[in-house]
């Protein structure tokens, strides 16, 4: 914009007066402040103001830094994905030279030129330049889940300076969390259990099957594991009328 730095372009948006005390205190010593950490946010204009250095003394001194708040949220995560995605595709493009990359927009565009309805599976189809293949009728979803309590032991102290653990039992009534099972010749997956055998039933986009089920009615199909993978029937994709 025509500024020799950045420092100065802050100085001339803030019209060379401290932000703080509006020049009352009549100090000509004019400084740039960040309003979170250098290291958290950077030097972007947005994360500087303008104090003089007095006030820049007493803010720091006093601890009164959390006056001050960022107008626009940072923009560093988007930074990091943008800087991930490029290392990622240079990788990729190493082992497989014909990949490449595509946008949102030239997904939609052929999904609409196509008269396809919106949907993951549709928008799976028209990446990969065929947008009108037959579906195989079959789709799975999977789900990612912990395989221990990120807490050990509960927060209460028992007498005696005892901390009780927060880890139930691996298995009740012969069956552990998120075991995959059949209820009423449906298959779903265990997401709660009560040590009286009555299990919590879902499907893994959390569509409950039943609140508590008795397991003297489930049969185990696999046992848990950190992927769950189920098994669907696939999306036909209906067209839709074009205006």
């Amino acid at each position: 914009m025509g500024f020799w730095n950045v420092r100065e372009y802050v100085l001339y948006r803030d019209n060379h007066t401290c932000q703080y005390c509006k020049g009352k205190k009549k100090d000509p010593v004019l400084q740039v402040h960040h309003i979170e950490s250098r290291k958290t946010g950077g030097d972007s204009p947005d994360n500087l103001i303008t104090l003089c250095k007095t006030c820049h003394h007493e803010i720091h001194e006093k601890g009164l830094e959390h006056i001050f708040q960022r107008k626009r949220p940072p923009m560093r995560d988007a930074s990091q994905m943008t800087a991930m995605r490029w290392a990622m595709f240079s990788r990729i493009r190493e082992k497989y030279s014909h990949a490449n990359i595509t946008y949102g927009y030239i997904t939609k565009c052929i999904r609409i030129a196509n008269g396809l309805s919106k949907s993951h599976m549709v928008d799976a189809r028209c990446i990969s330049g065929n947008p009108l293949a037959k579906p195989s009728g079959t789709v799975y979803l999977l789900k990612f889940v912990r395989k221990n309590n990120r807490q050990l032991h509960k927060a209460t102290i028992l007498k005696g300076g005892k901390r009780k653990s927060n880890k139930a039992p691996r298995f009740v009534k012969g069956f552990q969390l998120f075991d995959k099972v059949v209820y009423e010749r449906k298959e779903c997956f265990i997401f709660g259990r009560r040590s009286s055998g009555y299990f919590d039933l879902r499907l893994l986009d959390g569509t409950k099957v039943h609140a508590s089920a008795s397991w003297k009615k489930l049969k185990r199909v696999e046992h848990a594991s950190t992927l769950l993978i189920e098994r669907r029937k696939g999306d036909s994709s209906p067209t839709f009328a074009l205006a």
